[in-house]
Protein backbone atom coordinates (compact mmCIF):
# COMPACT_ATOMS: atom_id res chain seq x y z
CA UNK A 1 0.00 0.00 0.00
CA UNK A 2 1.39 3.60 -0.73
CA UNK A 3 1.61 6.27 1.73
CA UNK A 4 0.54 9.96 1.40
CA UNK A 5 2.86 11.88 -0.18
CA UNK A 6 3.21 15.02 1.89
CA UNK A 7 4.86 18.46 0.44
CA UNK A 8 5.31 21.96 1.77
CA UNK A 9 3.57 23.97 -1.26
CA UNK A 10 1.23 20.98 -2.48
CA UNK A 11 -1.38 19.07 -1.52
CA UNK A 12 -3.09 16.69 -3.81
CA UNK A 13 -7.40 16.61 -3.51
CA UNK A 14 -7.84 13.86 -5.28
CA UNK A 15 -8.39 15.59 -8.69
CA UNK A 16 -4.90 17.20 -8.73
CA UNK A 17 -1.99 19.29 -7.11
CA UNK A 18 -3.09 22.56 -5.44
CA UNK A 19 -0.73 25.62 -4.38
CA UNK A 20 -0.90 25.87 -0.58
CA UNK A 21 -0.43 29.79 -0.64
CA UNK A 22 -2.43 30.30 -3.78
CA UNK A 23 -5.51 28.60 -2.81
CA UNK A 24 -5.51 31.02 0.47
CA UNK A 25 -4.80 33.55 -1.62
CA UNK A 26 -7.72 33.28 -3.76
CA UNK A 27 -9.92 32.29 -1.19
CA UNK A 28 -9.03 35.42 0.80
CA UNK A 29 -10.12 37.74 -1.95
CA UNK A 30 -12.96 35.49 -2.95
CA UNK A 31 -14.79 36.72 0.40
CA UNK A 32 -13.41 39.96 0.33
CA UNK A 33 -15.55 40.21 -3.64
CA UNK A 34 -18.49 38.16 -2.02
CA UNK A 35 -18.84 40.76 0.30
CA UNK A 36 -18.53 43.50 -1.90
CA UNK A 37 -21.17 42.55 -3.94
CA UNK A 38 -24.55 41.25 -4.43
CA UNK A 39 -25.75 37.39 -4.38
CA UNK A 40 -27.55 38.51 -7.71
CA UNK A 41 -24.11 39.99 -8.98
CA UNK A 42 -22.36 37.15 -8.03
CA UNK A 43 -24.61 34.05 -9.53
CA UNK A 44 -26.00 34.19 -13.06
CA UNK A 45 -25.93 32.02 -15.88
CA UNK A 46 -23.70 28.84 -15.89
CA UNK A 47 -22.16 29.68 -19.65
CA UNK A 48 -19.72 32.45 -20.32
CA UNK A 49 -17.95 33.60 -23.44
CA UNK A 50 -14.47 33.64 -20.93
CA UNK A 51 -14.12 29.79 -19.15
CA UNK A 52 -12.61 30.35 -15.91
CA UNK A 53 -11.22 26.56 -14.17
CA UNK A 54 -12.85 25.99 -10.91
CA UNK A 55 -9.77 26.13 -8.63
CA UNK A 56 -7.03 28.69 -9.81
CA UNK A 57 -4.38 26.98 -8.10
CA UNK A 58 -3.90 24.15 -10.06
CA UNK A 59 -0.19 23.02 -10.04
CA UNK A 60 1.19 20.92 -13.25
CA UNK A 61 4.01 18.80 -14.36
CA UNK A 62 6.76 20.87 -15.22
CA UNK A 63 8.61 17.32 -16.41
CA UNK A 64 7.75 14.11 -18.50
CA UNK A 65 8.11 11.95 -15.64
CA UNK A 66 5.99 13.67 -12.92
CA UNK A 67 8.29 14.31 -10.67
CA UNK A 68 8.44 17.88 -9.93
CA UNK A 69 5.43 20.26 -9.45
CA UNK A 70 5.16 23.84 -10.96
CA UNK A 71 2.21 26.22 -10.29
CA UNK A 72 1.56 28.19 -13.12
CA UNK A 73 -0.33 31.08 -11.13
CA UNK A 74 2.99 31.73 -8.57
CA UNK A 75 5.89 29.77 -10.15
CA UNK A 76 6.46 27.95 -6.96
CA UNK A 77 8.11 24.42 -8.03
CA UNK A 78 8.61 21.28 -5.61
CA UNK A 79 10.12 17.75 -6.29
CA UNK A 80 7.41 15.15 -5.33
CA UNK A 81 11.18 13.12 -4.84
CA UNK A 82 11.74 13.15 -1.21
CA UNK A 83 14.09 10.00 -0.49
Amino acid sequence: MEGRIELNDFYNDGFGWICKPCERELKSQQNAAEKETSRLMREGEAESIQPRFSNLALAKWTDITNRTLMCPRCGIIEPIDKF
